[in-house]
């Protein structure tokens, strides 16, 4: 299971709200969240709205719903999702029980 804090749901359903609406007959898009290669440590975090992809995990936390593949569920499960707009700005910030490191930014891990 992945977390969401009360402040990242409403960071999300912000943002979503600014998106396009999507055309009569296109699916709507949510958020995405992912692992990929990359970054300083080996693997980075992603996040982004999109639309459903077979095989996606759809979750829910704090009112919002959200889609995982499961190869990154498999890094992520267990991790919370917390938002900070405070003076250093960062946004999004994940905490990972599964990783072993971080990088200082804190978008990467391995």
């Amino acid at each position: 299971m992945i977390t969401l804090t009360p402040r990242a749901a409403d960071r999300v359903r912000a943002m979503q709200a600014d998106l396009a609406p999507p055309a009569a007959d296109a699916p709507a898009k949510r958020l995405r969240v992912l692992v990929e290669s990359g970054g300083c440590s080996g693997f980075q975090y992603g996040m982004s709205f999109d639309v459903w992809k077979d095989g996606d995990r759809e979750l829910e936390s704090a009112g919002v719903q959200f889609y995982v593949d499961p190869t990154s569920l498999a890094y992520l499960d267990g991790s919370s999702i917390d938002f900070d707009d405070g003076l250093h700005g960062k946004g999004f910030e994940i905490k990972n029980p599964n990783a072993q490191s971080t990088c200082g930014c804190g978008k990467s891990f391995s």
